[in-house]
């Protein structure tokens, strides 16, 4: 096994830890500092939940808000047979189901848990990836389900979410307070109600952060599971080179916030060095997933249109 997948492996998974555990940490200081430790055990407990309540709800929405519909075996069987193998060189309780949406949009994700997995993959992808560079995008998705990532950025999203709502709570009690405070009734810890302040904004950097260390970690279980790891590094360099438009040109920097640390996914650029440096021969102890997936695809004689009610199927 390559030293080099190692040596990602234990720092991602290091940075989610350290990532996580500061956000928590963030989310009990204002919930102290804003009504003691009972504030403290509240973050406590709603990350408790978040980590109990199954991500379905919230996936089948995005579906329906995607207009994404299942395939069946007999649709798309390049699809299943390959996805079929990586849930078993993965051991995931059930395949993924995958789910096409009519978009020119070239994008992929994973939706729903482990059990009730999901991949929704587009018509712009489809139509655009050679299937050596699908089965790295698929492989992709498919580590985040292992991983479970939806289950963690939920537990980041509603630890993120806490923390914004007990800061507008310390806000509002402060602007209340003020009267007093001008007549010397009441004394204020400003570095508290900073600190308080800024909660939220400390706790969405984290969360940035820590979503970018997800992406890292499910390119580097890709590479692994596919054997591959330039195919999924062709891939990533051509949807940045389709995805870009005429605004990249009039606005540079268009839709990849600077600094880097604002973005949601790292920089291509990082994640297709990353992936270049495990390109050594036999460095993948797993089989090699050998499908064509697109055998069998019914790919819509004509691209999909937009109109005013949506997409057009």
């Amino acid at each position: 096994m390559n030293p080099i997948w190692h040596s990602h492996r234990r720092l991602n998974r290091l940075q989610s830890a350290l990532l996580i555990l500061s956000m928590l940490g963030i989310a009990a200081m204002a919930g102290s500092l804003l009504l003691g430790e009972t504030g403290a055990w509240l973050a406590a407990g709603v990350a408790l939940m978040a980590l109990l309540i199954e991500p379905t709800t919230s996936s089948a929405l995005t579906l329906r808000l995607y207009r994404a519909r299942p395939l069946h075996p007999a649709e798309a069987p390049g699809l299943w047979a390959l996805l079929r193998q990586l849930a078993k060189l993965t051991g995931l309780p059930a395949v993924p189901v995958p789910h096409y949406v009519p978009s020119q949009m070239i994008n992929a994700f994973a939706t729903c848990s482990r059990q009730r997995a999901a991949i929704v993959v587009t018509d712009g992808l489809l139509r655009t990836l050679t299937p050596r560079e699908l089965t790295g995008v698929l492989a992709h998705e498919v580590a985040h389900i292992v991983h479970d990532d939806l289950r963690v950025m939920g537990l980041a999203d509603s630890v993120s979410r806490l923390t914004s709502l007990l800061a507008l709570l310390g806000q509002l009690i402060l602007i209340l307070s003020l009267p007093w405070f001008l007549l010397g009734e009441l004394s204020v810890s400003w570095p508290a109600w900073l600190l308080l302040a800024l909660a939220p904004h400390l706790t969405l950097l984290a969360q940035l952060g820590l979503s970018r260390v997800r992406e890292f970690d499910a390119d580097l279980m890709a590479a692994r599971l596919t054997g591959d790891p330039q195919g999924l590094a062709s891939a990533l360099a051509r949807i940045e080179q389709v995805s870009r438009s005429w605004r990249h040109w009039l606005l540079p920097g268009w839709g990849n916030p600077e600094p880097s640390w604002l973005r949601t996914h790292p920089a291509t650029a990082a994640r297709i060095k990353r992936l270049h440096a495990l390109s050594t021969p036999g460095w993948s102890d797993l089989p090699t997933p050998a499908i064509h997936v697109h055998d069998g695809w019914p790919c819509p004689p004509h691209a999909p249109r937009w109109y005013p009610g949506g997409y057009w199927r």
